[in-house]
């Protein structure tokens, strides 16, 4: 069988945030041709399901996600090197990605290093950080779509601010082309851990969490809005706005994604009251609420 199918599985497991109720039926997909056949079954039951990577975007409801899930990882994680071009399979972690192009001499990853997601959560939020984006590197990308395979072209993809077109229509990223520059293989190598440290001094890596809580609103940043509204530290249940980064909402131990979400509500209201201003999430919410 090219796939493994748990059943009530937590969700928890499979969340950077450490959060999140049963699955009802978990698919553990090792190929494409597990892919294919686990999608004939939820075809044939009418049932849509909701496709993740390493869960470091998601905010699963306790009551669990609702519909099957499909855990696209290792088992097609492949990633290859031909000149200045790397084709991943979209259960790739960037941080492999990264680690290939860095080992190839290649510029253009250095971004992605320490983003604990993989390529296909990355194309679908064009995942960017330290003035770098997946939209700047990618030049096709292949996905499943109406049941066919296709390949898009990056410009193809409505790429934006953690935005791409899989938001609106409906496809399962498979692989992507990324276009790379040839560079100095140390000063990638500085620049990644020049990244790295600076993550490790000023986010909260320490505790479960999905990264950036926010979206940047327009001419704001979101942590300093929920900082100047004296959220640094506030608390629900077991989740916290951290004080050493107020974008992110933090598991301090024993959280519930419902602890999570009502953080998360707190800080719109109180920071919009203050500052008139809405924030988004950057989390994707699954599930009821």
């Amino acid at each position: 069988m090219n796939y493994e199918l748990l059943k009530n599985e937590p969700m928890s497991k499979h969340t950077t945030f450490k959060t999140g109720g049963c699955a009802d039926t978990f698919y553990r997909i090792f190929d494409f041709d597990g892919l294919s056949e686990v999608l004939d079954i939820l075809n044939k039951n009418g049932e849509k399901p909701l496709i993740i990577g390493n869960g470091s975007n998601l905010l699963v409801s306790d009551m669990g996600p609702g519909v099957p899930v499909i855990e696209i990882g290792e088992g097609m994680s492949e990633v290859i090197c031909d000149g200045d071009m790397i084709e991943a399979q979209a259960g790739a972690r960037l941080s492999k990605v990264s680690r290939v192009a860095l080992e190839n001499s290649l510029t253009g990853m250095e971004f992605a290093s320490g983003i604990p997601g993989t390529i296909g959560g990355a194309l679908y939020m064009n995942a960017g950080a330290y003035g770098g984006e997946m939209k700047d590197v990618v030049e096709s990308v292949k996905v499943l779509m109406n049941g066919e395979i296709i390949e898009l072209k990056g410009d193809e993809m409505d790429f934006g601010y953690r935005h791409s077109r899989a938001m609106q229509d409906e496809m399962i990223f498979l692989s992507t082309k990324l276009r790379l520059k040839s560079g100095d293989k140390t000063k990638i190598e500085e620049t990644m851990n020049d990244f790295n440290q600076r993550r490790r001094d000023k986010q909260p890596l320490e505790y479960p969490s999905a990264g950036s809580t926010f979206k940047r609103p327009e001419g704001y940043f979101a942590g300093k809005l929920i900082m100047d509204s004296g959220l640094a530290g506030e608390t629900f249940g077991g989740a916290m706005v951290s004080p050493k980064h107020c974008g992110f909402v933090i598991n301090t131990g024993g959280a519930t994604s419902t602890d999570v979400y009502e953080l998360i509500k707190r800080v719109q209201n109180v920071v919009y009251e203050k500052f008139g201003v809405r924030l988004e999430t950057e989390v994707k919410l699954i599930g009821e609420f």
